[in-house]
């Protein structure tokens, strides 16, 4: 857990500009990053109605079952950038010129979490484009930065809507957003909010986040999240690969790859505080060397007599090609958690990849080799 204080928040945008990172350690985000905008294309909506002005909906706090049904299809990925709603501002109960503003992604589960909290209160919501990405991501990708705000607060006229000039941004949405550009663009304050929605009620009696409010957490619960949607992107090509490896070299080396599949996208993530050193790749190597290992023993030790320089080659393909795949589907990960910065991921990425590949590269040309060499000792 981190916690970063609010005038560490501004610091960063006043050093870095708009797209700066917060290199604390960043927070998880609710649920995986959404892909390249599309079109959006019947997903349900959120409990809104058709605006009555050109530039007002309204939204109620209740979260319906279409809405739930929503949450469920994004946390396993379905229709993963079509989980939206329409940018623009939105009147929450019954607002006046003086009820505050939120601003929000138009990502489904983030606007559906900041309208839920605030059941009973009396405001508007600022929902920027984000192409249904949730807020954390989007302020990485840019999309949740000082231009969509600046645009949106002209588009809605909301100079016009509101006595005050004061925005309440999500803490998470600090790396994407130069709060001193926001002012002198547009003349609004951007106030940080507590790092998470169900905070904000308390937040709002004295417009001051708490050290637990700024907190970062990313529990079990919040990384249980995650797996599903990556279960789901890899489920049928692991299928394919068990089932041809399966016929073509053996059952044993299907069932390794699953086993190390499974390790980066399921189990690598429960695991991820507990497994030692901070990059995720070396904790992926470690993971995967862990799942080899057994695979490897029983190909050495199945084999008395075959010489030992081929148990230890046939061994060493898992070594080689198993700790690769899952210290490269850990990378996935690198998004969403409190443990990595976005320089530390670049430095991780040009480092170890190169050296998954060299691996795997190396147990492929193993595996291939020793049925070669079994076939021509043979003969």
């Amino acid at each position: 857990m981190s916690v970063v204080p609010d005038e560490a928040i501004e610091k960063v945008h006043q050093a870095h500009g708009s797209v700066a990172p917060l290199d604390m350690e960043s927070s998880a985000c609710a649920c995986c990053c959404g892909s390249s905008p599309t079109a959006l294309e019947g997903e349900s909506m959120p409990d809104i109605a058709e605006p009555t002005q050109s530039h007002i909906r309204f939204t109620t706090s209740t979260i319906t079952l279409a809405n739930r049904r929503d949450h469920f299809l994004a946390r396993w990925g379905v229709d993963r950038s079509g989980h939206r709603v329409e940018p623009g501002l939105y009147a929450l109960g019954d607002p006046t010129v003086d009820s505050p503003v939120f601003v929000t992604a138009n990502y489904t589960l983030s606007f559906d979490a900041l309208r839920s909290a605030l059941a009973g209160m009396d405001g508007y919501i600022l929902v920027l484009d984000t192409y249904g990405i949730n807020v954390w991501c989007a302020a990485g990708k840019g999309t949740f930065g000082t231009d969509e705000l600046v645009r949106r607060i002209e588009a809605t006229s909301l100079d016009k809507v509101v006595n005050h000039r004061v925005l309440i941004l999500p803490q998470l949405g600090a790396p994407g957003v130069a709060a001193h550009e926001v002012k002198r663009r547009s003349g609004f304050k951007v106030e940080y909010g507590p790092v998470r929605a169900a905070d904000l009620p308390e937040y709002l009696k004295t417009r001051q986040a708490t050290s637990a409010m700024r907190r970062v957490r990313f529990t079990l619960r919040d990384r249980l999240i995650l797996i599903p949607v990556e279960l789901v992107h890899v489920l049928l090509p692991t299928a394919i690969a068990a089932i041809a490896l399966s016929l073509i070299i053996g059952p044993l080396v299907a069932a390794g790859v699953v086993a190390a599949i499974l390790a980066g996208v399921a189990l690598f993530p429960i695991l991820l505080p507990w497994l030692p050193t901070h990059e995720f790749s070396t904790k992926g190597f470690i993971l995967g060397g862990v799942m080899a290992l057994p695979f490897a023993l029983v190909v050495f030790l199945g084999n008395p007599h075959t010489a030992w320089w081929q148990q230890v080659g046939k061994a060493m393909t898992y070594l080689l090609t198993l700790p690769p795949v899952t210290a490269f589907l850990a990378l996935n990960f690198t998004g969403s958690t409190t443990f990595t910065s976005r320089s530390g991921v670049k430095r991780e990425i040009f480092t170890y990849v190169p050296i998954m590949a060299w691996m795997f590269g190396i147990g492929i040309l193993l595996t291939i080799a020793f049925p070669l060499i079994r076939m021509l000792g043979g003969a």
